[in-house]
């Protein structure tokens, strides 16, 4: 009985056991590398935050250039504008991606 028994759970375990574990772990790899909803709505609460503190610092920028005409904003640019879109270039992004 011992010998029909041991090479049934062998191939058993190579045939059914090993395949399930594999496509089971693909399976969760595929998905894990996507954004889900919750990911989406992250970044879409954190593009708004990071907007509206844009706005900020254009208001607060401009008070300080009408108390000292001299002043200027020493904020950090890249040397290449493509390489650092503004929000505005998002928000056409944005509107052409709802469109579609």
């Amino acid at each position: 009985m011992e010998d029909i028994l041991v090479p049934i759970v062998i191939v058993g375990m190579l045939f059914i056991g090993l395949p399930w574990i594999i496509f089971h772990y693909v399976t969760k790899w595929k998905t894990s590398a996507t954004l889900t909803n919750e990911d989406e709505g992250l970044l879409e609460e954190l593009y708004l935050m990071a907007k509206r503190l844009d706005d900020r610092m254009d208001n607060v920028e401009r008070i300080i250039k009408a108390d000292d005409p001299d002043w200027r904003p020493a904020r950090l640019t890249s040397p290449d504008d493509t390489m650092d879109p503004t929000l505005e270039q998002i928000d056409r992004f944005l509107a052409e991606r709802s469109k579609k």
